[in-house]
């Protein structure tokens, strides 16, 4: 599959040739991330941390547009990660996964010693998880490439790969000669690299076309995608559609839907037309067998599948489709297509959309809307003291917290704070732990 990649430099997002000629500069990072998610996950890359152009505290002016995309969607950050520290909280600021370049080698490795930095390496694994780091092994003629492609060390890509991959989940190669260049990567070096390796290989570096990037899948690797994507010379959308392995399954796939919680709503099928239509569309379209035609959720009853994302599974043979449903799911009239409820589930979620609705369209009668800011904190010191002072049975420990969730629901929709922005800060400190 590709990731599609964010490079930033001086505050924008950019595209260079080999490392260092500007070729493409635009500033719409937040809107690309958006787009881009949808299909598959993202690299965001401080091409300035890589370069060392830092101030006393260690950051660019990437810095503050870096962290903004880290809980977009599926991101993936590298640049300049020297330090644990600095592995730590990426992660922790919602990176799914880092990238380690020139601090994973040993540049200069003495009779017995390893052409890895070792001792870095483990300290990594220990602190965020093997699994979430990636090594880059890019090379130039043949050599890692170090320092921003600055330099290299006398360390072979192969050799390095056989390395590097005891210590990440992935390797990520970028064919340096031909990054920026768009005439297509170096396919032998790719053949080799995946040959001499078990982990998921990432390819990058000149790719150019989306019957490379199909090769390349075919040939068990992903890519990530800069200048093609950005130039138009490939779609994110026929690059999703072409790498799902329609050998092995024939013309339809299975697409499991599920809302943004992950809860499962319906399961049904698509072909090449249906994936595209669901992606041109933002509604998430079906193949029906029985009726040999397309059909998008929702056509009739208006109760419509709306398209966040899609993610392939391992082996590319079913789809999972993260969607805001728009009303019950099931032809029954059930919430989900496993469960015989009308509503969906109460939770926190639904709690703050009830909220939010209740202000922008007040219905006579309504309580929630008559609470102002003033109000709204005083509610939430009188809930919480009633929850300490008074609940001692565990069904009125339930009733009082209830009240406290709803008002503080209340008090974060008045403050412009969601529940997703409280679960990140839960998360950001369980990962700095």
């Amino acid at each position: 599959m590709v990731i599609a990649s964010i490079d930033l430099k001086d505050g924008h997002v950019v595209q260079l040739k080999n490392g260092k000629d500007l070729v493409l500069q635009r500033d719409d990072a937040d809107a690309l991330i958006s787009d881009f998610n949808t299909f598959g996950e993202v690299a965001v890359i401080d091409l300035d941390q890589a370069l060392r152009n830092t101030d006393a505290k260690g950051n660019t002016k990437n810095t503050a547009l870096l962290k903004t995309l880290l809980r977009r969607g599926n991101v993936r950050v590298g640049g300049g990660i020297r330090d644990v520290k600095k592995a730590r909280e990426l992660i922790s600021l919602g990176a799914e996964k880092v990238i380690i370049g020139s601090a994973a080698w040993n540049p200069e490795p003495k009779a017995g010693e390893s052409i890895l930095n070792t001792a870095f390496l483990e300290e990594v694994n220990k602190a965020i998880g093997k699994q979430r780091v990636i090594i880059s092994v890019d090379a130039i003629k043949g050599k890692i490439a170090v320092k921003g492609w600055t330099e290299t060390v006398d360390i072979s890509l192969i050799d390095g790969a056989k390395e590097a991959e005891k210590y990440c989940s992935e390797l990520l190669f970028t064919c340096v000669e031909k990054e920026g260049c768009m005439q297509g990567t170096d396919m032998d070096a790719v053949r080799a690299l995946r040959g001499a390796v078990k982990c998921r290989v990432v390819a990058a570096g000149g790719v150019n076309s989306l019957e490379q990037v199909t090769e390349l899948e075919k040939m068990g690797c992903d890519v990530q995608l800069g200048m093609a994507l950005y130039t138009g010379k490939v779609s994110l959308q026929d690059s999703f559609i072409n790498c799902l392995n329609w050998e092995k399954t024939g013309d339809l796939l299975p697409v499991i839907a599920q809302s943004p919680a992950g809860e499962v709503l319906m399961m049904g099928y698509a072909n090449r037309e249906a994936f595209a239509k669901s992606f041109e569309t933002g509604k998430l379209t079906f193949y029906s067998r029985t009726r040999n035609a397309l059909w998008t959720k929702g056509e009739t009853s208006g109760h419509f599948l709306e398209l966040i994302k899609m993610r392939a599974d391992c082996d590319r043979d079913t789809v999972l489709a993260t969607v805001i449903p728009h009303g019950g799911v099931c032809h029954t009239g059930s919430w989900t297509c496993f469960g015989s409820e009308p509503d969906e589930k109460s939770s926190l979620e639904r709690l703050y959309g009830t909220i939010a609705e209740r202000f922008a369209n007040p219905r006579p009668g309504s309580y929630t809307a008559t609470l102002d800011a003033k109000r709204v904190r005083e509610k939430v010191m009188e809930e919480a003291e009633e929850l300490c002072d008074d609940a001692e049975s565990k069904d009125e420990v339930i009733w009082e917290a209830a009240d406290l969730l709803y008002f503080v629901s209340v008090l974060m929709y008045k403050e412009g704070v969601d529940w997703q922005d409280v679960y990140n800060e839960l998360d950001r400190r369980h990962k700095e732990k």
